[in-house]
């Protein structure tokens, strides 16, 4: 009975701790309340973070959406202004060593993952910065744990890690495309909010954008695509099979967003119909997020100022 009731006490103790540190994550999560000169910023990127527990609907939510913004051309300067910032907190993130940071992309195809990665980081240093494009699992990876391939490509200490498409593919392909049961594919969003919050309590920060566009504006950018020698070699005939199963998908997407956007591991549904208003939105909240991840230098050695260098 001893055994028992002093098992208990420290499930108790364990689950207390695990709440406390998710907590103190979460509020990370939350970056405007810590480093905005104002509420609500500009861009407003928080009004796309989606809240634990209360539902959104995709066909709710306009991609063309800019708030008072204009023209690209209106906020270039803004924007490079964000990617400066990010260029010096992913120096301090890299030299500190401590904590890393995941960023997950999402979208339907012509989304805009590519460009979002092009435009937001330019100017990240390579050496602290990996992206990772998942595409058909090999068959040693469909021979583990849906997880596995994910796992080995979290950040490192120090890294910047992108997502190009996910581990959310296991409850989005799979399940529109009907390749494990309903069954299977159900619990895994528990999984994955189970392996999120592993991660983040392993100092791996984590941010998901879902790139909100409208099935218009597919069709617009595939026809772009036919038009321009240059991007043909982007089009396959399987994105024309794949729009058909639009509001499939958009059933998936909303699915996993709302089981899976927590206070330790948000989603961004992010209107991307503009790509510049989109890559604008993402700068800034993963600035945001990682200047209130607030990552430092390490301390210089003792007795540095002393040091002459040698003719």
């Amino acid at each position: 009975m001893a055994n028992s009731k002093s098992a208990k006490k420290s499930a108790a103790h364990i689950d207390k701790t695990t709440a406390k540190e998710t907590a103190k994550i979460a509020r990370v999560m939350s970056p405007e309340t810590a480093v905005a000169d104002e509420l609500p910023p500009k861009p407003d990127y928080p009004r796309y973070r989606v809240t634990p527990n209360e539902p959104i609907q995709l066909s709710q939510i306009d991609p063309d959406t800019c708030e008072s913004y204009q023209s690209k051309k209106e906020i270039e300067a803004e924007l490079e202004y964000y990617r400066d910032r990010l260029s010096l907190l992913q120096e301090r993130l890299y030299a500190e060593q401590q904590r890393s940071l995941l960023i997950v992309l999402q979208a339907m195809d012509t989304g805009g993952k590519d460009g979002t990665i092009k435009h937001v980081f330019q100017g990240i240093n390579p050496q602290g910065c990996r992206v990772w494009s998942f595409r058909n699992p090999s068959q040693e990876e469909l021979s583990h744990d849906f997880l596995w391939r994910y796992h080995q490509r979290t950040p490192q200490r120090g890294m910047i890690n992108i997502f190009n498409r996910s581990h959310y593919e296991d409850v989005l392909i799979v399940r529109v495309k009907q390749l494990v049961p309903e069954a299977v594919w159900q619990k895994r969003y528990h999984s994955i909010n189970e392996f999120e919050q592993m991660l983040v309590l392993n100092n791996i920060s984590i941010i998901k954008f879902f790139l909100h566009i409208s099935k218009d504006e597919q069709k617009r950018r595939l026809e772009k695509r036919l038009e321009d020698p240059d991007k043909r070699w982007k089009f396959s005939i399987n994105d024309v099979n794949e729009r058909k199963l639009w509001d499939d998908y958009q059933q998936a997407y909303e699915d996993a967003i709302n089981y899976c956007s927590t206070e330790y591991a948000p989603w961004y549904v992010v209107p991307a119909n503009k790509k510049w208003y989109r890559n604008l939105v993402i700068a800034r909240a993963i600035a945001d997020t990682l200047e209130a991840m607030n990552p430092q230098y390490p301390a210089a050695a003792q007795d540095i100022e002393n040091i002459i260098i040698p003719d």
